[in-house]
């Protein structure tokens, strides 16, 4: 692979001339934090003397939130005494679980348990922040190349210590480096902040809406409460490819996104596929296995789809197929729709479905309130694209910077 003049081939990839290669203990000094022994001991944990931090809590950190800004829970003063205390502006690295590879700043002062590592006395001429955005863009390196372990893979000490990170010459440069990424961080916290505030909303309203607790200006007739059997039948068309021949649009599980009702891709079926269910245009499909409970989509044509679904028809004289859907996705349908029969892979028991209770109010007060929460989806939608689209846009400017491709110095 021919090389442009002004950088060079090393062990990191391609890096301008001007930068360095250094294993991460020629930048600092990696430690492990510690934990109390014995676990949950009254004399050290649950204290209010210093914040605890565990690998497990790192998982409720979001990637885009850099530094650590609070515990759960602290130890007790003799708790410290058996742990490792680390101060603010530390780096950190998750070194085993879900995290592993997942590296944050210290924004406390804290004690850390024996998932956690550390390094510490980082040369003044390198940034912490940069470093820490290097490590996060390998973590897939760090978990499926270097780490060790035969049940939980782990980083040591001595493995994080030979970890080569390129280094710009300047801690100016790195800082920048940082402050960009930081900013893109920032972004992307702040849609997913939004989103999380627009999708309670939504929940919310869809409680008040669909329940009839809430009423909309210009309605007052009174609503009906019905079995969910008496608005919505069951589609029980089937077909088998192996005889009838393939189908050009079939629905899988894995097409239907959860928990927001988009459909992600669909596939073709072929002589040696199984058994699948017919849909029409504005039927709703439903995953019925349990893990897949809010695996929706109101079907915009026709098709075949998995028999793991549930292919619901509207009884238009009584509710429109857009209410239905509202309808399924609230959690107590959802919850209605856990209770479930088979121990292998537990299926939703129509049997169970069929009484649960709805308030269905006239087809007009429907398309109102439908307009109302499919607005909101068109919001949740854009913002979702507009989180995709940061997200897409950090990883790319991501391994432009820190390869060196784009200077910002």
């Amino acid at each position: 692979m021919e090389v442009k003049p002004s950088y060079k081939q090393t062990e990191v990839g391609v890096i301008p001339e001007d930068w360095d290669v250094k294993c991460a203990n020629q930048i600092g000094t990696p430690v492990r934090g510690g934990s109390p022994r014995p676990a949950g001991d009254p004399r050290y944990f649950d204290g209010s003397y210093i914040p605890w931090l565990t690998v497990a809590a790192l998982t409720n950190i979001p990637p885009s939130q850099l530094v650590v800004s609070a515990t759960a829970t602290c130890l007790t003063e003799e708790g410290s005494l058996r742990s490792r205390t680390l101060l603010p502006g530390t780096l950190i690295i998750a070194n085993s679980g879900a995290t592993l590879g997942v590296a944050k700043i210290l924004g406390i002062k804290c004690c850390a348990n024996d998932g956690i590592a550390a390094l510490l006395n980082i040369s003044k001429t390198t940034s912490p922040h940069y470093l820490a955005h290097f490590i996060n863009s390998r973590t897939g390196y760090l978990r499926e190349v270097v780490a060790t372990g035969n049940g939980q893979p782990n980083l040591n000490t001595a493995l994080i210590g030979n970890f080569k990170i390129p280094l710009p010459p300047t801690k100016l440069e790195q800082e920048a480096i940082a402050e960009v990424l930081g900013e893109a961080d920032a972004l992307i916290e702040l849609l997913e902040q939004l989103l999380a505030k627009k999708r309670d909303l939504k929940k919310g309203a869809m409680q008040q809406l669909l329940s009839g607790k809430k009423r909309l200006q210009g309605f007052s007739r009174q609503w009906e409460v019905m079995r969910f059997a008496d608005i919505a039948q069951l589609r029980k068309d089937r077909v088998d490819p192996r005889r009838t021949g393939s189908q050009d649009f079939c629905v899988e599980l894995e097409h239907i996104e959860q928990g927001t009702g988009c459909l992600v891709g669909h596939t073709a079926t072929d002589e040696h596929s199984s058994l699948k269910s017919v849909f029409r245009k504005d039927d709703v499909l439903f995953g019925k296995l349990r893990a897949y409970l809010r695996k929706y989509w109101l079907a915009t044509r026709e098709g075949v789809c998995s028999t793991e679904i549930w292919v619901l028809v509207a009884k238009q004289s009584i509710v429109t197929a857009q209410f239905l859907f509202q309808l399924v996705k609230m959690d107590s349908f959802v919850e209605a729709a856990s209770s479930a029969y088979g121990t292998h892979m537990p299926r939703s028991d129509w049997n169970v479905i069929k009484n649960y209770e709805v308030h269905i109010p006239f087809v007009e007060e429907q398309t109102a309130i439908v307009t109302i929460l499919s607005d909101m989806d068109e919001e949740l939608a854009a913002l979702e694209a507009k989180l995709t689209k940061a997200r897409l846009l950090k990883l790319g400017v991501i391994q432009e910077l820190l390869t060196g491709r784009i200077r910002l110095i």
